[in-house]
This record gives structure tokens, C-alpha cells and sequence, in this order.
């Protein structure tokens, strides 16, 4: 099973169309500069005005390697809720925290108005490698969430460098409760969580992991570590704790290309009041197309950093 697109239904009164923007964010969108290496490496932007039935949220982009090739897209045309590398979950609570059309049982994919808004509240850290922030999970004017998230840049052997992003959701009040696509309904949907959108080229990237090839073979399971590589540039995914590596991964290859862990794969997934819910992901970033070898050897020594 796909993710329900297009995503754009009909326009916002008095505003353009919507279409794909892969360039830069402008100088006033951008929050927060990741550097490595003597370069910057990303930038941590949000979009004000954003059609918030894309659901609002501060994201990743562009992420580039250390040779400056991009590795993230932002409202693609297949799909135009996708904004780069970030935090993206379709229901929580009954709310959309991932953009566009919301999938009902029995109805299938449906534009309801329940998108919320992550909002950065604040900074408990900014450097040039690492960041930490706060933010809020909004929606109909109630916080959902509180979230506490640090993202790093680090440099690794040779031409390649690791994107740690940590995020911590606490229950603004009560428990919450986290579904996805499959847990409504859709067997194989199980997105929701950490998600990256990478670039579309003209042909699929390849994605494999330390045991198997190919989308069919890794979508919904448990590995380690997971790469998709593309031309000029290979992605590592890895979960840098062992909750996190229990996380099925969510893959795209042939459709588009993009990768996710899944926080409610199967079932959904309580929150308790009071009790944060931490995952920990790494994403090694590397100029070239990497065979198993060089991939296993750049996320171990991710990893041990």
C-alpha cells in the first residue's frame, strides 16, 4: 500500500496554487544552521504561511552532503506535504501531524480539517553541530504535545558526516494516543515519526540493508541500519538505541524515494501522562554511491561517535 496523494486539494481562497519548491528556504524561514567540516551541511527552517492543511512543522532542508548534494526535497508534486527531514505523524489523538488527506476505515483517503502544528517555542541550545529545542503539538487551539528535540551534525571518514536527531513527546495533559494509515485501516502504512523525503531522480535509488536488496524486502521490517542510494549520494538510516531499532522502517524506492521509522506499525501506540516518548535516529550522509561494506563500516563508526 502507497500513502494516499496527491495531497493538494482545492486551493486556499485568494492564494496561489501550491507546487513543488526544492530550492533553499529564505534567510527569514530559516531557524537554526547546521555545520560540519568547515561548511554548512543543512538548514532548519519552517515555511510561515503554509497551507496548514500540510500541517506546519519546522523541517530539515536542504541537507546536503559534504560535496553539496542536496539529499532532501520540500513540497514535491507527488507529494506536497513532504518538507525535507523531519517529524511527521498522520494521527495523533485523531489529529493529523503528517499533512494532507487523513486515511478512515471503511472510506479510505479523506481531507478532514484536523491538521495540526508544530510550533518551536524556544532554544535551550544553538551551536553550529547541535541544536536543542522546544516545541508544542498543536491542534484546535489545544496542546497536544510537548516535545523536546536535538539535532547534531557530526564528521565521519572520508566524505561523509551524521545527522543525530533526538525527539522527546510528552502528553501536554493525558495519555495520547499514536496510530498511522495501518492502524486505521491500511495494511503496509504504517508511517509516522521520524520521515525523510529525498530527491526524486530519473531513476529509483537502490535501498538495502546489512541482509537484504530492494523495497519489498525492507519495508515494514527491523534492521540495524537502512541505505538508499541515489546518484552521487547514499543515505545510512540507523537507530542509535535499542527502542528505536525496534521501530519497523517505512520505505519508498520506486514510487518516490523516501524513508521513515514507524511508530505504530501494527498497533497503535499510548503515550503515557507524564512519561516522554524518546527516539534516537542517526542519518550518515555520504558523497557517492556506497556498497554494503563501506555502508556498515560508516554507521559503525556513527554509531561508536
Amino acid at each position: 500500500m502507497t500513502e494516499p496523494a496527491p495531497v493538494a486539494p482545492a486551493p486556499v481562497p485568494g492564494a496561489p496554487a501550491a507546487a513543488p519548491r526544492t530550492g533553499a528556504p529564505s534567510a527569514a524561514d530559516v531557524l537554526a544552521e547546521l555545520r560540519c567540516a568547515g561548511r554548512t551541511v543543512a538548514r532548519y527552517a519552517v515555511r510561515p504561511g503554509l497551507d496548514p492543511r500540510l500541517s506546519p512543522r519546522p523541517y530539515l532542508h536542504p541537507v546536503t552532503t559534504l560535496g553539496g548534494v542536496p539529499v532532501t526535497e520540500e513540497m514535491p508534486g507527488d507529494h506536497l506535504h513532504h518538507l525535507g527531514a523531519g517529524v511527521a505523524v498522520p494521527d495523533v489523538g485523531g489529529h493529523s501531524f503528517w499533512g494532507g488527506r487523513t486515511f478512515v476505515r471503511d472510506r479510505g483517503p479523506v481531507l478532514l480539517d484536523n491538521h495540526g502544528t508544530q510550533r518551536h517555542t524556544g532554544w535551550r541550545l544553538k551551536e553550529d553541530g547541535r541544536f536543542e529545542e522546544d516545541l508544542v503539538w498543536e491542534a484546535d487551539g489545544a496542546v497536544l504535545l510537548h516535545e523536546r528535540r536535538t539535532v547534531t551534525a557530526t564528521a565521519l571518514t572520508g566524505r561523509a558526516w551524521a545527522l543525530g536527531l533526538t525527539f522527546a513527546l510528552t502528553p501536554a495533559g493525558g495519555a495520547v494516543t499514536i496510530g498511522s494509515p495501518a492502524t486505521n485501516g491500511r495494511p503496509g502504512a504504517g508511517y509516522g515519526g521520524f520521515f525523510w523525503r529525498a530527491p526524486k531522480e530519473a531513476g529509483a535509488p537502490a535501498v538495502f540493508t546489512g541482509a537484504a536488496d530492494g523495497e519489498e524486502a525492507v519495508h515494514g521490517r527491523t534492521a540495524d541500519w537502512l541505505a538508499l542510494a541515489g546518484d552521487g549520494w547514499t543515505l545510512l538510516f540507523a537507530g542509535a538505541d535499542d527502542t528505536t531499532r525496534r521501530d519497523p522502517w517505512f520505505v519508498r524506492s520506486t514510487e518516490y524515494p523516501g524513508v521513515g521509522s514507524s511508530l505504530a506499525w501494527s498497533r497503535p501506540l499510548t503515550v503515557p501522562a507524564g512519561r516522554p516518548l524518546v527516539r534516537r535516529l542517526l542519518t550518515v550522509v555520504a558523497d557517492g554511491r556506497l556498497d554494503r561494506r563501506a555502508a556498515h563500516g560508516l554507521v559503525r563508526e556513527a554509531t561508536a561517535a
